[in-house]
């Protein structure tokens, strides 16, 4: 058990049931596959001619980039502080970046629609 990451979460509490940490571990997982897929629409955005004007193009590939990091910046505060809910019995928290993200996917959106029609 010593040599378990982070160790101070790991000294806290109960150990939970091991159900719900491998749940916890598969949202993290999505969190991370979500992460990937907001860098890889950045990255593409720049990489292939997708017919958007060059600033749009840009600025909408930058956004996707920030989201890929915020999506994985997510996945591990997410990961820890529901697995220390589920350590100390207390009810498990919400995403605390999902506004940010929702906010920033429309607006990456809202910047290729500009970005076709100008």
């Amino acid at each position: 058990m010593d040599g378990r990451f982070p160790r101070s979460l790991y000294r806290r509490g109960a150990e939970p049931d091991p159900r719900f940490s491998l749940a916890n571990e598969r949202t993290f997982l999505a969190w991370v596959r979500t992460s990937l897929a907001m860098l890889a629409a950045g990255v593409a955005l720049i990489a292939l001619d997708v017919g958007v004007s060059t600033g749009f193009r840009i600025a909408s590939a930058a956004v996707f980039v920030v989201l890929g990091v915020l999506c994985a910046v997510q996945a591990w505060v997410g990961w820890y502080r529901s697995e220390r809910s589920l350590r100390e019995a207390r009810p498990l928290p919400g995403p605390s970046l999902a506004p940010a993200l929702t906010v920033g996917v429309v607006l990456a959106v809202v910047l290729l629609v500009l970005g076709l029609l100008w």
